[in-house]
């Protein structure tokens, strides 16, 4: 309603967390509000495993340490550089490098991977 107030419809990005539902809308406004807010979402997840947001959140990060490090005086100059940053990244077909292996997980986020005992 803020942001988008006339568009007929939102299409929303969201990774699978048991928030990011349309039901979950229902337990935070008045149902007249969120059936309402809800006609109006067009929600795509991301996949459960690996997600393709991640590699545009990385892309994303690449692009402002590369091209938006400094001022950029004009949309047109901005376009510009946007386009030779993206014609270089395409041409020298790169790639995100995970670095997070499995073995660095299990150290890291010990209490999701339980080692079984039996």
């Amino acid at each position: 309603d803020v942001d988008y107030p006339h568009a007929r419809k939102v299409k929303l990005v969201c990774d699978n967390l048991n928030t990011h539902h349309i039901a979950s809308l229902y337990e935070a406004f008045p149902a007249t509000v969120a059936h309402r807010l809800a006609r109006r979402l067009e929600i795509h997840y991301t996949p459960r495993n690996g997600s393709w947001l991640n590699v545009a959140e990385i892309e994303l990060s690449v692009l402002s340490q590369q091209c938006l490090d400094r001022r950029i005086s004009s949309a047109t100059e901005l376009e510009k550089e946007l386009s030779a940053w993206q014609n270089q990244r395409n041409r020298t077909n790169s790639q995100v490098q995970w670095r997070f292996t499995t073995e660095d997980a299990r150290i890291k986020l010990k209490h999701l991977y339980p080692i079984a005992l039996f």
